[in-house]
């Protein structure tokens, strides 16, 4: 990080992202909820081919969902459709620590935007997980 920067950010680009990204992931797999799904996945080592990899692409979407940079293509949702049994409240566990670091390392405008583009994703997993059948009784 270059010393220009400081905590707060108050700009995005894919240094203040790669950091926001790698620092929230080093909580996730800390985490006893969110923890096993990455782990099980992409392994314990942050520093190992799968999570630079899974870096990379994470750093190429954030950079697509907050400043519009192209980089990103894809779809988000298959690679999470097959990690086992996932539940309304790992996507609020997941959205809860997201905000926490956000804030944390982004000014109130900008975590705002963050946390707003994460809610409606993890709105569209749960809708196309079909999570929140179960709450319709009609």
């Amino acid at each position: 990080m270059s010393d220009a920067q400081q905590i707060p950010y108050d700009v995005v680009n894919r240094e203040t992202i790669h950091h926001l990204v790698h620092e929230f992931y080093a909580v996730v797999l800390k985490d006893d909820a969110l923890g096993p799904y990455f782990i099980n996945s992409l392994g314990s080592d942050l520093d190992n081919g799968k999570w630079h990899e899974h870096f990379h692409t994470l750093d190429d979407f954030w950079l697509l969902m907050m400043i519009g940079k192209p980089g990103y293509s894809g779809d988000p949702f298959p690679p999470h459709a097959f990690l086992g049994p996932i539940y309304i409240e790992t996507f609020e566990q997941w959205l809860k620590l997201f905000n926490e670091k956000t804030r944390e390392y982004f000014i109130p405008s900008i975590a705002d935007k963050f946390y707003k583009k994460a809610e409606i994703m993890a709105e569209q997993f749960i809708e196309n997980l079909g999570l929140n059948d179960e709450d319709d009784d009609d």
